[in-house]
């Protein structure tokens, strides 16, 4: 490893994972740790880390002495450990036993008082109507609600229905037919059909029940911010999801993000931020009512997410952001992002086959042709067979989910 003013330490070994591997490369040319249980297709012959492979890392019993023995080994006077996890559990682990690596890591996170506010929806709601903020008419039901929390319901079919948290430990480890990250129902008996299958499982979180607001993936957003250790906003990049994925466990996550900009809702987003006093990466989930002209707020991420790389093609680097305030100590006015570029985790022609609005397949093709998309996978600099290999099995594995798993939202 090149010697440094700073080790960056990533948990994870998905999508997300290997793009903040790569935003290293680009910026610093330096390989972080990469700390996981097992290596995932984004991360597989990948050149850009050193991988440290941990027996059930991602348990609780395992996590706070595994992660703090890394920590002691690579401590060192004048170097700094910055920890990025890529995933809810990572980010809930780390908030959790933070004061266990006390002085060993230089990034700082959300309260875990504040965590619990973003993993338990009603009281998110409540945080959101405190800030002035819209969401979608939800009902939240327990274990025990399940088959008649629909009774009384005060919106229409369709509805959106998911697990409080569809990344927390206990809904990823549980199985149950049908089983999906987001499900869609235009009936009662479509629920009730899917409740059932859920009740034999060992599932026992809460559930999310939601109108569904009308629109296709073109009518999401998604904000990514980095606010300091004093809660204070210091980068913020919006986009517009042109296409979310299909698959049963990856539904609803973005496959391709437009850069977009508006002040007014960076600044009613900023003030937010910092009114509850947020820290570290924020990746904010919302959706554009056109019957209201509102935004609806879905859900805030204490993470970077793994459609992150959107602010890389629109000219920014967020770790970067991140390095020069915990390492370097800079002062920075808060930047707002103003390119546009295409970020896309899936291959060109299922964009062009599955984006049907107009105006959006043609700039799509213009900013083919400009040469301003980029690529989650493929990263010229990190290239090999083996890579080039996994990168087409990858691809090859989006274009039949979509032609399974395709269905029309709006």
């Amino acid at each position: 490893m090149t010697q440094s003013d700073f080790l960056p330490i990533i948990l994870g070994s998905d999508e997300n994972a290997y793009g903040n591997a790569r935003l290293i490369h680009e910026a610093y040319h330096i390989k972080p740790l990469l700390l996981c249980t097992r290596l995932l297709f984004p991360t597989m012959h990948s050149q850009l880390f050193q991988l440290v492979q941990i027996d059930r890392f991602d348990h609780d019993e395992v996590f706070p002495g595994a992660l703090l023995s890394v920590l002691e080994k690579h401590a060192a006077p004048n170097k700094k450990i910055i920890v990025i996890p890529c995933s809810d559990y990572y980010a809930s682990l780390l908030t959790r036993h933070y004061a266990k690596f006390k002085g060993l890591i230089a990034n700082h996170f959300v309260s875990e008082e504040l965590l619990d506010t973003f993993d338990t929806k009603d009281k998110f709601y409540k945080l959101c109507e405190t800030h002035g903020l819209d969401y979608p008419k939800t009902i939240v039901c327990g274990p025990h609600e399940r088959e008649s929390a629909l009774e009384g319901m005060e919106f229409d079919f369709p509805i959106v229905v998911k697990p409080e948290n569809s990344n927390a430990y206990d809904y990823l480890h549980s199985d149950f037919e049908g089983k999906k990250k987001v499900f869609f129902f235009h009936s009662k008996d479509e629920y009730l059909k899917m409740i059932n299958s859920m009740n034999k499982s060992d599932y026992h979180g809460k559930l999310i029940i939601q109108e569904f607001i009308p629109g296709g993936d073109d009518a999401m957003r998604v904000i990514n911010s980095y606010s300091d250790e004093h809660g204070k906003v210091k980068l913020m990049c919006l986009g517009q999801p042109v296409l979310e994925e299909y698959a049963p466990k990856t539904l609803g996550n973005y496959a391709a993000i437009i850069s977009r900009t508006d002040m007014e809702l960076y600044q009613k987003i900023k003030t937010f931020l910092e009114e509850i006093g947020y820290v570290g990466f924020s990746n904010i989930d919302m959706k554009y009512d056109s019957r209201t002209g509102k935004y609806m707020m879905f859900e805030i991420n204490p993470r970077m997410g793994r459609s992150s790389l959107f602010v890389r093609a629109a000219g920014l680097n967020m770790l970067s952001t991140l390095i020069d305030d915990v390492v370097y100590g800079k002062e920075q006015d808060c930047k707002f992002s103003d390119q546009t570029g295409l970020w896309t985790n899936v291959p060109k022609s299922v964009l062009q086959k599955y984006v049907t609005d107009p105006t959006l397949s043609k700039e799509i093709n213009s900013l083919f042709k400009q040469k301003k998309v980029l690529r989650s996978l493929w990263y010229p600099k990190d290239i090999n067979l083996k890579r080039i290999i996994t990168i087409a099995r990858y691809n090859n594995g989006h274009i039949k989910n979509f032609k399974e798993f395709y269905f029309e939202k709006k």
